[in-house]
């Protein structure tokens, strides 16, 4: 499937005691994504870069990838059914001459935390955004 990736940036993060939506948009499209109360608060961490009082779990991930010297590359939300979205994570890894590529599958929430520590891109396929329930305000 060769489709065409569209930036996203963040809109905003919304917090309630049942609920966490993250705003995400590309142009005139925003849309949400729904997780966690703990998720959001994760992800608000990182966004305000509040300190830690121990490593998270994304902190180890991070770890393990500069252990390795493994790139996050980009995240992509590839695909939403209802109001389940999904998304892959591209890290790149150079041995010598030869650059390893890996594509993983997960929740977007875990992967847009991690581009966000690695300064990487998120992008949504077209597709997706053509199937999304817009925000307005």
């Amino acid at each position: 499937m060769n489709s065409e990736l569209l930036q996203l940036s963040f809109d905003k993060i919304m917090q309630t005691h049942t609920y966490t939506m993250i705003v995400l948009k590309t142009g005139e499209v925003r849309f949400a994504i729904y997780v966690e109360p703990h998720v959001g608060k994760i992800l608000q961490m990182y966004l305000t870069d509040i300190e830690k009082p121990r490593p998270l779990t994304h902190d180890m991930i991070s770890s393990i990838c500069k252990g390795f010297e493994i790139s996050v590359k980009q995240v992509v939300i590839n695909d939403v059914q209802d109001t389940t979205y999904f998304a892959r994570l591209f890290l790149e890894q150079m041995r010598g001459e030869v650059r390893h590529i890996v594509e993983l599958d997960g929740r977007p929430s875990d992967f847009i935390t991690l581009a966000l520590m690695h300064n990487a891109p998120v992008y949504c396929i077209k597709e997706v955004l053509e199937k999304v329930v817009p925000v307005v305000e």
